[in-house]
Order: structure tokens, then sequence, then C-alpha cells
């Protein structure tokens, strides 16, 4: 009789063991990326380069044909395109096919120069040396999308881009230099470098002053622009903002249709975007490409 309470108890503990055994496996299966059945798989971002060895980050994989194109900026390339607070819209549209492409901004990721002081710092100081802050970026980019073009990734008649706080700056100024980007949104945008706490003491400067993006109306007008900013971003400044978008339309403005530029002014805290924001302006990328097809 003991024999045989001995036996099952060990037949039980064998069981027990074996049972929790799964569980830690399935366990570690899943911190580790692996996927219960069914579960939808997410995108990676890589980092690539162009033949002449320009580095850019992309969402997800070669597309089979031609794909419909978003640039991102924000930041470093890859964590743009890895951080939802700046590449939510682009994670929508890639559900629809699109590809998400972003390239270093000036002072960020790999761009950042040995000594340098990093993000609006570094824009400071090179500024005040007299350094084109954006002629690099906006050159790479736009060769970053002669390659993705050659190459067969993206559409060139289907290209949009957007960016966030700088790189909302970044992305209007791309716009402007860049004629195969049909629309570009910009989320709490920096419109002129002297509204920033960084580049105090540069009002008067001429290589500050010359960046804000209301010099570059002309480039865009016509095209799709969309805007967000928060009533009372002090960060940014609201009302360099509107004063931007009040002049593109003016810019654009014919007697027979109507401007594609859309401000949505929005009652936020501090330097943030309304909760919507980026499912408005995935919505929004859609219809713009899809109504010029």
């Amino acid at each position: 009789m003991r024999q045989r309470s001995l036996r099952v108890f060990l037949q039980y503990s064998v069981a027990v063991a074996v049972t929790l055994l799964t569980v830690f496996v399935q366990a570690e299966e899943t911190s580790s990326g692996v996927q219960a059945t069914g579960a939808k798989s997410e995108k990676k971002v890589q980092r690539l380069a162009t033949p002449s060895g320009i580095r850019f980050a992309l969402l997800g994989e070669k597309p089979a044909a031609p794909a419909p194109t978003l640039f991102v900026f924000a930041g470093g390339s890859a964590e743009t395109l890895s951080n939802p607070n700046y590449n939510k819209a682009g994670r929508i549209l890639a559900q629809s096919g699109y590809l998400c492409i972003s390239v270093d901004l000036p002072c960020h990721g790999e761009d950042q120069r040995p000594g340098e002081s990093g993000g609006i710092d570094g824009w400071r100081k090179r500024v005040e040396k007299g350094d084109p802050l954006l002629k690099d970026f906006l050159a790479r980019s736009s060769a970053v999308l002669d390659h993705l073009v050659k190459e067969g990734y993206a559409d060139p008649r289907r290209v949009a881009a957007c960016g966030t706080s700088r790189g909302g700056f970044a992305a209007l100024h791309f716009a402007a230099a860049e004629p195969r980007v049909r629309c570009v949104a910009a989320f709490a945008p920096v419109t002129t470098l002297p509204a920033l706490r960084e580049f105090k003491g540069l009002e008067k400067h001429a290589g500050t002053e010359a960046l804000a993006v209301i010099y570059l109306t002309d480039k865009p007008a016509g095209r799709a622009v969309w805007l967000c900013i928060g009533n009372s971003d002090y960060r940014v400044n609201t009302d360099d903002a509107i004063a931007f978008t009040r002049a593109l339309v003016k810019a654009s403005s014919t007697k027979k249709t109507p401007v594609l530029v859309e401000l949505h002014v929005m009652p936020t805290v501090g330097h943030s975007i309304h909760d919507a924001a980026h499912d408005e302006v995935a919505a929004w990328v859609l219809k713009r490409m899809n109504d010029d097809k």
C-alpha cells in the first residue's frame, strides 16, 4: 500500500513538472518574439544604404511592386520608425501597402559628428559656424528616394512626407526641395528656429532666420499640406505655425481650385499633439493619393 502511494505521488509530480516546463517554454517563446498561432507579425525596421553609402531606415521588406512611400522624420532614422509617437501614421499606412522610410536628421543618429552636441544644441552650433544646416540632409533624402525608385521599392508618383517637431521642420523643407513629394504633414512643427530656447540670442542671425519655413511657401504651393499645433505650444510657437499656413494659402490661392492646406489648432498641453492626429494623417494621405490617381 505504501509503495502504491509513493508511485502515484511520483507520477503526479512528473506530470506537474512537465506542465510547468511547457508553460515556461511558451512564455520564453512569447517574450523572445515568437508569436502564438494566429498572431499578426510586426514589421521590422531595417538599416540599409544606397550604393554610395547613404544610410537610411526602412520599415518592412522590399515590396513586390513599387509602393507608395512615406518619409518620416523626427531624429535618428531607425528610432523614428520604431517609435509610435513618431511613426504611428506610418504603421497605419503600412497596412495599406505603404513603404516607410527615414533618414537621420542633422546632429542625430549617425549624422552626429565626433565631439558634437546632439539634437537642437548641435543645430545651433552648426548654424553659428556657418554650416548650411539642411543642405546635406536634403541631398541625402533625395538620393535615398532616387535609390528606392531605381531599385523598384518606391512609386515616384506616390510619395509623401511627415515629421514631428524638428522633424516637421525637416519634412516641410524636404517637400519644398523635392517636387516628387505630393503631400506633407507636420505634427507640432518647428517653423522658425528663433522660437526655440536653444537659439536664444540668434533672432537676428541671418543664417538662422533664412531657415524659417515661411520663406518656402512658393515651392510647395499648390500641393497638399496638413499641420497640427497645440493652441498654446510655447516650445515651437503656435503663432508662427499659423502664420506659415496663412502665407502658404496665400501663395497657393487660385480662383478655380480649393487650397489643400489644413491647419488644426487643438487644445493640448504644452508641446504635444491631439490623440487622433496620426490616425487623421493616415486617412488624409490615403485620400490625397487616391484623389490624384
